[in-house]
């Protein structure tokens, strides 16, 4: 795979990581790159050291996938560091056309993927329908509140870290509803190293378990995974649907407010109950660029697996 594209698909990952409700494993999944990170995950273990051992550094990088990894990391990176306010200014300011960008980014992505996969039998349109039932179910799940111990935060980043691989999860949304996100961002401005430190032990334990299970699920039962998970990016819209009110907030123990608990509107609604313009033809503009982006770059990850099988 060409490095340049692998560092635009990770500035791409990076980019939808910033953005509340939106997973960088979606942008994994509609990319085509999404089983290769899975299985370069899956490959952090303790056979990578024995190759290293017995084989030397060389082939240890081949067998991690090395170049892969790091030039998708360094995009990441790259993205979160540059994008990351862009992405709060327009997020405040064009909240809108934001949202509409990623809905029409996600149907397009489940069309082209549906094409890809059909899901013909019972089993696989039975999955498609759970898929959105639990991702439609988890963005309207009342949130709870534990403390944010580091317990609580290693038990959060097991699950946080596994659903922002999964495509329509958004592991922020996973803290959001555990009670733990104004305690995850307080933690980042205070540096609180005991509660980042538990955090992140708990997610890479939890990632290397969970992306062995999903390796082999995707080496067996590719189209019923493939369902499963459109299911999933399905179910998320209801995340981001672009006219929404906030309905419950939380004040943070550094000011900032964060909105917890929001309730989806139709443009029409929206106008009358904020008094803020729909901008219902601007909306419809970046959903059809999303659409259409989204073609653009399944078509793209098609071509490079062709081009290397």
């Amino acid at each position: 795979m060409d490095k340049l594209v692998l560092f635009f698909k990770g500035l791409l990952m990076g980019a939808a990581d910033v953005v509340p409700g939106v997973s960088g494993g979606t942008i994994a999944f509609i990319t085509g790159i999404y089983t290769e990170l899975v299985d370069t995950i899956r490959g952090f273990n303790l056979s990578a050291l024995k190759v290293l051992r017995g084989d030397g550094l060389k082939a240890a990088w081949q067998y991690l996938n090395g170049d892969f990894i790091v030039v998708l990391l360094f995009g990441i990176l790259t993205s979160v560091l540059s994008l990351a306010k862009l992405m709060q200014f327009l997020l405040v300011e064009h909240p809108l056309p934001l949202w509409s960008f990623f809905s029409g980014l996600i149907v397009g992505s489940v069309i082209f993927l549906l094409r890809q996969t059909p899901p013909n039998r019972l089993i696989d349109k039975s999955l498609f329908v759970l898929g959105v039932l639990i991702a439609y179910g988890i963005s309207v799940a009342p949130s709870t509140a534990f403390e944010g111990s580091p317990m609580t935060m290693f038990f959060a980043g097991s699950i946080a870290l596994c659903a922002m691989i999964l495509p329509g999860i958004s592991g922020s949304f996973i803290l959001v509803l555990l009670g733990l996100y104004p305690v995850f961002i307080d933690a980042i401005a205070e540096l609180n190293i005991i509660l980042l430190g538990s955090f992140a032990v708990g997610g890479l334990l939890g990632l290397m378990l969970f992306s062995r299970l999903l390796s082999w699920l995707l080496a067996h039962y590719l189209t019923a995974v493939m369902a499963l998970m459109c299911g999933f990016l399905v179910g998320s819209l209801n995340i981001i649907w672009p006219w929404k009110q906030a309905v419950s907030t939380v004040i943070t123990d550094a000011g900032k407010v964060v909105v917890t608990q929001t309730e989806n509107l139709l443009p029409s609604d929206y106008f009358h109950l904020t008094q803020q313009d729909p901008q219902i033809i601007l909306c419809v503009s970046f959903l059809l660029l999303g659409y259409i982006l989204a073609f653009g770059l399944e078509y793209l990850g098609k071509a490079e697996s062709s081009i290397l099988n």
